[in-house]
């Protein structure tokens, strides 16, 4: 007996979910361990503000987000600050292009880098600067993170496109900005 194919027709007008002028084409959409999800790179200031946002997909590591967002945070202040961040973002090329760009920057060192160096020895260098004192303001971050999440749709993204996403996270930033600072 011959197979038959049944080939479904979809019917109305096309999808117009590709017409964004800006719009990813995964639209900061990636599978993680609870589905799909968006993650947020943010920069905060001492006040537990976030300053600069960019989207990436769920699944996406932290450290290949990090020089784009610090170019966008650039591109609007060129004030000069201390980068606090954990141990995602303790690669060597990471710290390379931190020390070329002259950010001063507080990361601690992964265990498995400290076990690679020290089974080198001598040749191994000379650990990385880490301050602990000053590694305790880190959780300015946390923080800045913990107002975002009290946002409903921002701790669920309901929205279908990241422009509309990342313009709720941005009227989220700006509220929680005119709160803390007035």
């Amino acid at each position: 007996m011959p197979r038959v194919r049944c080939m479904v027709l979809t019917r109305g007008a096309r999808s117009n979910d590709n017409n964004l002028a800006n719009e990813p084409a995964d639209h900061a959409l990636g599978r993680s361990r609870g589905g799909l999800s968006t993650k947020i790179h943010a920069l905060t200031d001492r006040f537990c503000c976030p300053l600069t946002i960019l989207l990436s997909p769920g699944q996406a590591g932290d450290n290949p987000y990090l020089l784009p967002l610090l170019a966008a945070h650039h591109a609007s202040d060129t004030d000069r600050f201390r980068l606090l961040a954990d141990k995602a973002y303790s690669h060597p090329s990471t710290r390379a292009a931190l020390r070329a760009k002259r950010i001063a920057h507080t990361i601690p060192e992964r265990s498995d880098q400290i076990a690679r160096r020290k089974a080198k020895g001598a040749d191994g260098g000379r650990p990385p600067a880490f301050d602990a004192g000053i590694y305790k303001d880190r959780n300015t971050v946390e923080r800045g993170f913990g107002r975002l999440k009290q946002w409903r749709g921002i701790a669920t993204r309901f929205d279908k496109y990241a422009t509309t996403f990342l313009g709720g996270v941005l009227l989220a930033c700006m509220i929680t900005h005119h709160r803390v600072r007035n």
